[in-house]
């Protein structure tokens, strides 16, 4: 009765309320809903395990981020980490875009403030779905600048549960990409505001918001590049105001000089190439506004002369300055990876590091729907939407969603910049059709007898039912399909791995961590360890020991020698671990459990990686296959590869073993044949350890007696 009660008071409070804070109100009820929503989907993995750090680079922020906290920023910024890129090191705060780790340091020292004894950890683990929560906030505020509220709830609703956004976002996805997003969208929000008003207040917020980005992640360079390209169509279609011009004068001296603070950014906003569009259109505006100006001063013909004139030789004196600048270096040309996104195929044939890199790989089709599911059918919506009614603000989000589709298509990494927009844009299709169609609804017989029906559009309200009961089932359908691929694909840490047994259990492989603390707890603290690039951030967090190369990837010249190692035979490669004080090896085999992201996998990147320097000039890629152009590796393979340190090391004793019933021994079930070279004994290594799934492989590093004496 108490609790009927209570509930009938709490209904009449809220009938007593005027309509417009009722319908405040519940926009509050359904945004949060919405942000809780957001966190709560990124726990799967710690539901399903305990709280672990997922992939390769988080291991690498948590490592700074636990210094940062342990020493202080000072020590922090002047950090130079000799555990990594052995026998060079690497200067930490000059290399890093430090927002990520300041960011959980601030919030742990917040919470130690207030008594809450939280482990620095666990920060880092619930880091991203915290963000996320204020991603789907910031959404709401965006896409309510450009449409209405009912478009930002959608939205906001939408990018809660938005794989593409989920899968750098889950608990223990402690990447620069998880507070990147939240950045992007802030420093959008306060653009929009900045351009509807002129306002010098919001030009600043915005600035500062762009900073945030800047200190957090290197796609910071896509803003800069954005919001200009922004102002010179606002040019070009006759809408350059003064409240542009205020704006983006704002926005490009404050947040540019802002930049600049970042040790890792340093000078770039005004040297390298990637910048100069940003430049050049901060010029335009300042040229614009003076022309303006002259224009209102001077009669019609005047004008029409001096501006040919002047057109002419600024025109000229640009083109002069930038070649000039380009030809002594001032302005540096572009990045690998800014080539890569004009031209997909130039990473594949100059910088195969780059190449290399499964993310940096060109997006599927099946990727688009696999990540978005019904928003690839609603962004036309929304564009339409945005077309029909063209403001200042809907042209920005027009040039943001067809530019981030275009780029997300060229690397499947930047579909996380992809993401947001379509739910933005979806959110505006959602809300702009239902809002079109529910008009038509014929919701009470009273009215349905009193009108008459109207043939110029026949069945209206059958056609209004139809619709909104489908953009009902999509939003359902949308709604599972993304708990789905947040639970199956993006919920398991690439570090613990899991599998269906045959009886529908789960089978656990923990055989990364039972390696990194073998290593931790049984080799000398000087030992050093040479592994492919991409085990040296997770190596040096968990194991604690020294590594040749790492997930930076900066000096592809170190990487290419720990590559012509793995390519080589025996004798060669021994000369290779030598000359870089090497102690052990480890290697990743996944042909016992069929783990197909294994170093054999890999194996090719290594030898083109290997081959792309002088002094790997003797590696040949076609070496390592048939006669008939295939990559084998049982008998029919090639004996180069048959006979190379990576093969010996992957498959030593594994000649011996069964793996299927029904198969020989030495069946390698993620290549699917027979070894080749099964009869092998190893002259410079020596097996020192071996996970319980042969999923990681440890080797020693003989002392061999000096031959020349």
């Amino acid at each position: 009765m108490k609790s009927g009660t209570s509930a009938g008071f709490g209904t009449q409070w809220f009938l007593k309320m005027s309509p417009d804070k009722q319908d405040t109100l519940l926009k509050m009820m359904v945004l949060t809903i919405a942000a809780l929503l957001s966190f709560s989907t990124r726990l799967f993995s710690v539901l399903r395990f305990e709280s672990v750090i997922h992939e390769f680079d988080p291991y690498f922020n948590y490592r700074t981020t636990r210094f940062l906290t342990e020493e202080g920023f000072y020590s922090f910024h002047n950090w130079f980490d000799d555990r990594a890129w052995y026998p060079l090191g690497r200067i930490i705060g000059g290399t890093i875009y430090p927002g990520l780790m300041v960011t959980s340091a601030v919030l742990y020292h917040l919470m130690w403030f207030f008594n809450i004894t939280i482990d620095i950890r666990n920060v880092c683990v619930f880091l991203a779905p915290f963000f996320s929560s204020l991603t789907t906030l910031v959404t709401y505020h965006l896409t309510k600048e450009l449409k209405g509220a009912g478009a930002g709830l959608v939205a906001a609703a939408m990018i809660s549960i938005v794989p593409g956004y989920i899968s750098r976002s889950v608990a223990g996805s402690y990447d620069n990409e998880g507070i990147a997003i939240f950045c992007m969208l802030l420093t959008y929000a306060m653009w929009i505001k900045a351009v509807k008003t002129g306002s010098v207040f919001w030009a600043c917020l915005c600035s500062l918001a762009y900073f945030y980005m800047v200190s957090s992640w290197g796609g910071y360079v896509f803003l800069i590049n954005l919001i200009p390209l922004h102002v010179l169509a606002l040019m070009f279609t006759g809408r350059f105001s003064h409240r542009i011009y205020v704006a983006y004068s704002t926005v490009y001296a404050l947040g540019t000089i802002l930049s600049m603070q970042i040790s890792f950014v340093g000078f770039q906003p005004v040297q390298s190439s990637e910048h100069m569009a940003a430049l050049g259109v901060f010029g335009l505006c300042q040229i614009h506004a003076f022309v303006d100006y002259v224009r209102s001063k001077l009669t019609k013909e005047q004008f029409s002369l001096l501006f040919r004139n002047m057109l002419l030789f600024v025109g000229i004196l640009t083109t002069l300055a930038a070649a000039v600048a380009t030809a002594t270096g001032k302005i540096s040309p572009w990045t690998g990876r800014f080539y890569s996104l004009l031209d997909p195929s130039y990473a594949k044939n100059n910088i195969p590091i780059i190449a290399s890199v499964s993310e940096h790989q060109p997006t599927t089709w099946s990727s688009f729907y696999f990540d978005l599911q019904m928003l690839v059918f609603m962004f036309p919506a929304g564009l339409y939407f945005c077309f029909k009614k063209l403001t200042d603000a809907n042209i920005f989000i027009i040039m943001y969603g067809v530019t981030s589709i275009y780029f997300a298509g060229v690397m499947v990494r930047l579909m996380l910049v992809l993401a947001p927009v379509m739910c933005i844009l979806s959110g505006i299709g959602v809300s702009g059709t239902l809002t079109s169609y529910m008009k038509n609804l014929d919701v009470s017989r009273k009215d349905k007898k009193s009108k008459k029906p109207d043939n110029s559009y026949p069945l209206k309200n059958e056609i209004a039912t139809g619709v909104v009961f489908m953009m009902l089932a999509f939003l359902i359908t949308y709604t599972f399909h993304c708990t789905w691929v947040t639970s199956e694909a993006y919920s398991s840490p690439s570090i613990v791995l899991s599998a269906r047994a045959g009886d529908g259990g789960r089978i656990i492989f923990d055989d990364f961590r039972e390696a990194y603390y073998w290593l931790r707890y049984n080799t000398p603290e000087d030992s050093k360890v040479m592994s492919w690039w991409d085990y040296g951030y997770q190596i040096t967090a968990m194991a604690n020991r020294t590594i040749l190369v790492d997930n930076n990837t900066w000096n592809n010249t170190h990487i290419s020698r720990v590559g012509q190692a793995m390519a080589s035979p025996e004798e060669k490669s021994y000369e290779i671990m030598r000359e870089l004080d090497v102690n052990y090896v480890l290697v990743i085999f996944g042909g016992l459990t069929g783990y197909s992201s294994d170093d054999i996998n890999k194996f090719l990147w290594m030898v083109r990686i290997g081959g792309n320097t002088e002094r790997g000039a003797h590696i040949k890629e076609h070496d390592y296959y048939t006669p008939q152009g295939e990559f084998r590796i049982d008998k029919e393979g090639s004996p180069i590869l048959l006979n190379c340190l990576m093969y010996k090391m992957c498959y030593y004793r594994f000649g011996s073993v069964y793996t299927e019933q029904g198969k020989p021994t030495g069946y390698d079930r993620v290549r699917n044949a027979e070894i080749g070279n099964k009869d092998f004994e190893l002259d410079v290594l020596e097996e020192a350890y071996t996970t319980e799934h042969w999923l990681v492989r440890i080797y020693k590093v003989k002392d061999l007696d000096n031959r020349g004496l």
